[in-house]
């Protein structure tokens, strides 16, 4: 009732700001009595994906809370992990303003926010003060003004900073609001970087005695021959897990309705179809021990269950919270 009210009056309000209002209020309550207006038993369902023990499959999609500002409110929801980011070395403002749209009678959203946040050394500080105990996964990715022949070092300089504070680490090259970004996903450029970033994994398990897992984020707008290149890349750098998937570039499901036709990705039920189709493919290509987390339309019980049933080990919500939010967690939990 409470998220429903507040969803209501926010909904009135510019997209970005109701966002950031949302977040701070949420910094502001988490480690107070307040934080019981969203604070909920969530049953224990365990499962253990690469290695990490899961409360439960049910997890925050990274991009809601950017800079880790609001690691414990989100703990406190119920959810099975948390993922925070995308985090770039150095800090930066993301794209012109405005960058973020809902689309309510397709529950969507569309967003071109360019990788907007505080910096890694903001986040890590921001995870050191968290009380939260439960899984936490830390996504990365490149300053919009490191050329891609260069984008491997942002990586490693990223992967440097928080590989002692995560429990697993993402790599995201699928966002298509960072010029260029996903022409990492293909090829040589691919390979390079990952293998650079397993080099770096290596040597930081002996530096920190500890063994993170990296995750690779990829798009949902691949067909099978290239969803069966990344997975090939994914298994010959002996990448610990995949992502399946980021936000789509297709917009014809939405183009009739307003903001249908902005730039940016596409996320919540228009890109349901095409997640759970390159899950099912990815799940084909590199066999049935690979970790896939699937994300992508998730925004009831049925379409968890697809997700897992195309052969996702794990799921994360974003756009599906925005909606119904810390009620959705439960519900699908429940349903597991």
């Amino acid at each position: 009732m409470f998220y429903s009210l507040a969803r209501n009056a926010m909904f009135m309000a510019d997209a970005e700001k109701s966002h950031h209002f949302a977040l701070g209020s949420m910094k502001l309550l988490q480690h107070t009595p307040m934080s019981l207006l969203w604070r909920q038993q969530v049953a224990s369902k365990p499962v253990t994906v690469a290695g990490i023990r899961f409360d439960n499959p049910l997890g925050l999609a990274a991009g809601l809370d950017k800079n880790g500002d609001c690691i414990d409110a989100f703990g406190q929801m119920g959810f099975g992990f948390v993922e925070v980011g995308t985090v770039t070395p150095r800090p930066q403002p993301g794209n012109d303003k405005p960058r973020l749209f809902r689309l309510p009678q397709a529950n969507a959203i569309i967003n071109r926010m360019g990788f907007n946040n505080k910096g890694v050394d903001y986040l890590v500080e921001n995870v050191k003060r968290a009380q939260y105990k439960g899984v936490l996964g830390i996504n990365i990715g490149k300053n919009k003004d490191t050329p891609n022949e260069q984008g491997k070092d942002d990586y490693v300089a990223c992967m440097r900073k928080v590989y002692a504070h995560a429990t697993y680490i993402t790599v995201n090259i699928s966002s298509p609001n960072t010029p260029g970004l996903r022409d990492l996903q293909f090829g040589e450029a691919l390979d390079d970087l990952l293998q650079s970033v397993k080099n770096e994994q290596l040597d930081l398990q002996a530096q920190y005695d500890k063994y993170v897992p990296v995750f690779v984020k990829i798009a949902p707008d691949m067909d099978l021959v290239a969803v069966e290149q990344v997975a090939d890349t994914l298994l010959r750098c002996k990448m610990d897990g995949a992502i399946a998937t980021n936000t789509t570039l297709d917009k014809s499901a939405v183009a009739q309705l307003r903001y249908g036709q902005e730039m940016g990705g596409l996320s919540g039920d228009p890109v349901r179809n095409k997640s759970t189709t390159v899950i099912q493919q990815l799940r084909h290509a590199v066999g049935a021990d690979f970790p896939i987390i699937g994300v992508g339309g998730i925004s009831d019980a049925a379409s968890a269950q697809e997700k897992l049933a195309a052969g996702a080990n794990l799921l994360q919500v974003y756009t599906g919270f925005i909606y119904q939010g810390p009620a959705l967690v439960k519900t699908i939990v429940d349903s597991l």
